[in-house]
């Protein structure tokens, strides 16, 4: 991994819009592993629903990953950190 050789200086406005990404980030993953443990206890009460629910559950991990990567994307890229 690639890091600054020198100090990385952010503004205001910048700090700023890094804190919103990550509070979307949380919002997001919140919102995500919500409907895991929804779509769980759904298929605990109501096992009829297990076909249903199992495409709600098979989503979520990509959709976490995927905006995972992208919110690692944006800060490396803000910090000037490249991957090797």
């Amino acid at each position: 991994m690639g890091l600054p050789t020198e100090p990385v200086t952010l503004s205001v406005e910048q700090i700023s819009e890094l804190n919103r990404r990550l509070s979307a980030l949380r919002h997001d993953i919140n919102n995500q592993l919500s409907l895991v443990a929804a779509a769980a206890e759904i298929i605990r009460f109501n096992p009829d629903m297990a076909k249903r629910m199992a495409v709600t559950l098979a989503e979520q991990p990509s959709k976490i990953t995927e905006n995972l990567n992208k919110f690692s994307a944006e800060v490396e890229a803000l910090f000037g950190i490249t991957r090797s």
